[in-house]
């Protein structure tokens, strides 16, 4: 039998406002769970038609957004755009300097859009890569199921059960894995030894430890593993009446410091501030910036939603403000 992954913390993703009208509940990133690297931010975002997150920077570091409902147009000032739709990923490098816009999809229902925004640190020596982009569409994604199928493991990123994911999709070793066990059913899922990991649960409640040492685990709620033992062992009680959905994540931990200032997110203060002067100067990847406007973000600032600058107004929504940890 695999040893346990013990439980450092449990703690609820509080709901709150971010961009231009929409709601997040923020894990990774808040007081509850900071430096725990090579991840930067977890958002569960639920934007509907009329809100988002209009032209903003990035630099040195990697988002994997995951749709969860609805669709999510994106578009850059390299010229890439396009859509994700429910079950979709998209995994964005934004390496020396990307500008881009992220906008929900105007449903005929009014319905929100609904998905998982993670960032991931680049390694030092990546931070300043050329840009780049990574679709993965919910057809493409391998599934597995266990438990005499009371468990359905989509398997986006890494290893469940003998089942390989789509290779080289990030930089930076992370494993996702969207777990739903029914009532009942249980898994045992080895990770890499010595890796970060924490699992958010979408849906239901979760029992996370062997039989005999288990806690539950609410809709809504992070639960961070210490990085030592094998496995992390995840059921349904029997008797729930639904059943429950975890997104079980891990990542190589970067020996590295860190230094955030909103969107850019190096080494040092000194490349921080470097970096919001090459977008203020538009230099040094950030040269496409310069008169840019995303054909996705002008409806919102048609109809007066955006305050001043919409870049800015974009970035609030990243906190602007200097978070280092070593």
């Amino acid at each position: 039998m695999s040893v346990a992954r013990a439980i450092r913390k449990v703690f609820l993703a509080v709901e709150q406002a971010e961009g231009a009208g929409a709601r997040v509940r923020r894990s990774v990133g808040t007081p509850s769970l900071r430096n725990f690297s090579p991840f930067l931010m977890l958002d569960h975002f639920s934007v509907k038609p009329g809100a988002g997150f209009p032209d903003h920077p990035h630099r040195g570091q990697e988002t994997i957004t995951y749709l969860l409902e609805g669709a999510v147009d994106h578009e850059d000032f390299a010229g890439n755009k396009g859509t994700i739709g429910p079950g979709d990923l998209q995994f964005m490098t934004a390496g020396r300097g990307i500008m881009h816009a992220e906008m929900p999809a105007q449903n005929a229902d009014g319905s929100a859009n609904v998905g998982l925004q993670l960032w991931v640190d680049l390694p030092k020596h990546l931070k300043m890569c050329e840009p780049r982009y990574r679709d993965l569409s919910a057809s493409e994604i391998p599934t597995v199921d266990v438990d005499d199928g009371k468990v359905h493991v989509k398997v986006i990123s890494g290893q469940s059960h003998g089942i390989d994911s789509v290779k080289d999709l990030a930089y930076t070793p992370v494993w996702i894995l969207d777990i739903e066990i029914k009532p009942g059913g249980s898994i045992a899922q080895p990770l890499p030894e010595g890796w970060n990991a924490f699992g958010y649960v979408l849906e239901g409640s979760v029992l996370v430890g062997k039989p005999g040492n288990q806690t539950p685990v609410d809709q809504y709620h992070n639960v961070v593993f210490e990085p030592t033992g094998e496995a992390v062992f995840a059921s349904v009680d029997a008797g729930a009446e639904t059943s429950g959905r975890i997104v079980l994540i891990a990542g190589t931990p970067l020996d590295q410091k860190v230094v955030q200032y909103g969107p850019f997110v190096l080494n040092s203060q000194e490349e921080v501030y470097q970096a919001f002067m090459d977008y203020q100067t538009h230099t040094n990847g950030f040269e496409r910036a310069k008169g840019w406007e995303s054909e996705i973000g002008k409806s919102m600032k048609s109809r007066g939603l955006l305050n001043g600058n919409s870049h800015m107004n974009a970035e609030a929504r990243e906190g602007f403000s200097i978070k280092t940890n070593s």
